[in-house]
């Protein structure tokens, strides 16, 4: 706005992300960590960009600046690309997915997640190896479908029941290890170095919790 003054249009986007009253005028040393983020994202937003890049929006931004940018993004003209593993933010933000095979394919989906689920659930597994399906992304209720249809375990009763132990220690350690990095990210501030770094191992951390719940999924399926 005139003489460093926020506009009308400014105030109402601070207003959209939760920045009220006197918390607009507030110097940003005061800000705690989340709210530095929330105010990086607005400076972003109020330059009106054309394209958005996100990556993995949900380990930076807590649940109500996630909701708000959900609605702001609902009326934005703009294309958003975006990388993520939050289902939930998927279905709401984007139209098309870039779906990686695990095997060096890809392929665009309309219809966002839903629509990826619902093409790969028609598709004729036949024409994939197990190994092939094995790697295919999937959320815990498709993948638990498709391992209940597995062949019986020819593994013995002991046998199971110590890798099912193991598979759920592995499990709790990575995901103990990815709450860690969530903590660091949240008190990392405004620290571009330090947050880039914590954002490169966290994305490492998801891999490892996703290939552990993969692992105890499909003893789990066996077992039963």
């Amino acid at each position: 706005g005139d003489k460093g003054q926020p506009s009308i249009e400014d105030n109402q986007l601070m207003r959209q992300f939760w920045f009220d009253g006197d918390t607009q005028h507030a110097p940003i040393s005061t800000l705690s960590g989340g709210e530095r983020r929330r105010l990086q994202l607005l400076l972003t937003l109020i330059e009106q960009p054309n394209v958005l890049l996100l990556d993995e929006p949900t380990n930076d931004l807590d649940l109500d600046t996630l909701r708000a940018l959900e609605d702001y993004l609902d009326e934005w003209p703009g294309i958003v690309v975006v990388v993520s593993h939050d289902r939930v933010f998927l279905d709401r933000t984007v139209v098309d997915v870039l779906a990686l095979d695990g095997v060096g394919g890809a392929a665009v989906v309309r219809g966002g997640v839903a629509g990826w689920l619902k093409q790969r659930k028609s598709a004729p597994t036949e024409q994939m190896s197990g190994a092939q399906r094995g790697k295919l992304i999937s959320t815990p209720d498709v993948a638990a479908a498709e391992l209940k249809q597995k062949s019986k375990s020819t593994k013995s009763p002991s046998t199971l029941r110590r890798l099912l132990a193991q598979s759920e220690t592995a499990l709790a350690k990575a995901t103990a290890e990815l709450e860690k990095l969530t903590a660091q990210m949240s008190a990392a501030g405004s620290d571009h170095v330090k947050l880039a770094k914590i954002s490169e191992e966290l994305a490492k951390a998801q891999a490892k919790v996703n290939s552990a719940e993969e692992t105890w999924l499909a003893l789990a399926a066996e077992a039963n």
